[in-house]
């Protein structure tokens, strides 16, 4: 079985011309070797933003006296070539919320800003923060440089869970939780395009059909509450507006998960349990389940990952490792196709 991750790298190692993906905490030794990571395997090339100075002392620590791999580069946003034309880039996204030319010039200096400006004027293919800045930082830049993409409902997110042949057996292989980092009580149309976006995203980082079940404490039926009827509406949205989807819901996680309870609590179900793509009611069931698999189920989690935007930018944890940023490095290049 090919690793699914192999997988991503591979499709993003032989992306054609090479991406260049911009990551705005340069001064974060976990970026940094992260960075490094990424272009020793090919992935991409980078920029790391920052303290100059800060920066080349991170790569200093971590290559000694060698110099920098070719493809690796640094920016200070303080004395960037560019740092004009960002401020202009910036002035025209924000203007007609008040923002005049001095604060752009300002607003554009802060790195998950320059970033983000950096892909929005074609610059960089995607960007990647989110080990230092808060979730809510890390979007909003997103959201008010890149800004949504025209054909998205609305810009979500999902994890990408990663399990394990050895531990998992033939249950191995890549799923989606959604939307886990963004939407936290998402209305009946927000649901019902995380159902399609995520499907999307699946398709496109995995190269296999999604199944998307759609989680609840019910199962087709089962129980009767407001929650319930929010699912079922989002997905017949859903269904109604991309019909060669499988899409199926409400679905308790066991009746999604494993074909025997399937069977019994879900006969006729197009999903048979064996969904790939799980599609929760809230952001808060969506957070603990993806923390429960990966830190109790020994789950590879990698995300959040952002959908909807007109081009890539994505989110890390707060607690992510050096090989977390090297992958969503990766899943970055192939969102930028």
């Amino acid at each position: 079985m090919i690793n699914p991750l192999d997988a991503i790298r591979n499709c993003a190692r032989h992306a054609e011309p090479r991406r260049h993906i911009v990551l705005a905490e340069g001064e974060d030794p976990r970026v940094v070797e992260g960075s490094l990571l990424a272009v020793r395997n090919g992935l991409a090339k980078i920029t790391l933003l920052g303290d100059e100075i800060t920066v080349r002392e991170q790569l200093r620590a971590q290559i000694g006296d060698a110099a920098a791999p070719a493809g690796l580069g640094v920016i200070d946003p303080r004395t960037s070539e560019h740092a004009d034309a960002l401020a202009d880039a910036l002035f025209e996204r924000r203007n007609h919320k008040g923002v005049d030319r001095a604060r752009a010039a300002r607003d554009s200096l802060d790195p998950l800003n320059f970033a983000a400006l950096m892909v929005h004027t074609g610059l960089a293919d995607g960007t990647v923060a989110g080990a230092v800045a808060t979730t809510a930082q890390t979007v909003r830049a997103a959201l008010q440089m890149i800004g949504k993409h025209p054909d998205a409902g609305a810009v979500s997110s999902f994890f990408l869970m990663v399990l394990d042949p050895a531990r998992h057996g033939d249950k191995a292989g890549t799923y989606i939780f959604s939307d886990a980092g963004l939407t936290i009580e998402p209305t009946v149309d927000e649901l019902a395009g995380i159902v399609q976006a995520s499907a999307d995203s699946f398709g496109l980082l995995v190269g296999e059909a999604p199944r998307v079940a759609m989680l609840s404490f019910s199962t087709l039926g089962s129980a009767t509450h407001p929650s319930i009827d929010k699912i079922i509406a989002a997905r017949d949205l859903a269904r109604a507006a991309r019909p060669d989807l499988t899409i199926e819901g409400e679905l308790q996680f066991d009746a999604a998960f494993v074909p025997s309870v399937a069977a019994s609590k879900a006969p006729g179900s197009a999903i048979e349990g064996d969904a790939n793509v799980f599609v929760f009611p809230s952001l808060e069931a969506a957070n603990i389940a993806y923390k429960i698999a990966q830190r109790i189920g020994g789950a590879t989690a990698i995300g959040p990952i952002l959908q909807g935007l007109a081009k890539p930018a994505n989110d890390l944890s707060r607690g992510c490792t050096a090989e977390d940023i090297r992958d969503l490095i990766a899943v970055t290049v192939v969102q930028a196709g």
